[in-house]
């Protein structure tokens, strides 16, 4: 299972301990799940983000070094919140994330909401 997730939110899930992943929908599903990079990201959208994380003291990388359309890595999803002390906490809902773990990077075609990703078609992108 995956989710997809903008940069460089995504990057700061796996790199610099962002541990909140804002909705506006509540999830029942607990569980590690693949952190899938989407292919969009304005400039206008990198700079808002950019300037939170500087916010919460982290610095993402450049644009042009952030990878985006496919999966880059997984974390596990603990609890699902609507309220929390931790910085990156925006609302409506918090999906609590541990234990973040970067993977090579696999092209891959994004969806809404959670989407299932074949573990053998994982693996032959990989592998192939």
């Amino acid at each position: 299972i995956a989710l997809s997730i903008r940069q460089p939110w995504a990057w700061l899930i796996l790199y610099a301990g962002k541990d909140i992943e804002n909705r506006d929908w509540s999830t029942k599903f607990r569980g590690r799940f693949l952190i899938h990079a989407g292919k969009g990201m304005t400039r206008a959208e990198y700079a808002t983000a950019a300037d939170f994380a500087a916010s919460c003291g982290q610095r993402v990388p450049e644009p042009e070094a952030l990878q985006r359309g496919g999966i880059v890595g997984s974390v596990e999803l603990v609890d699902c919140v609507t309220q929390s002390d931790s910085p990156w906490f925006v609302g409506e809902h918090g999906f609590v994330l541990r234990d973040p773990r970067p993977l090579q990077f696999v092209p891959w075609k994004g969806q809404l909401s959670f989407f299932d990703v074949p573990r053998d078609a994982l693996r032959e992108a990989t592998h192939g």
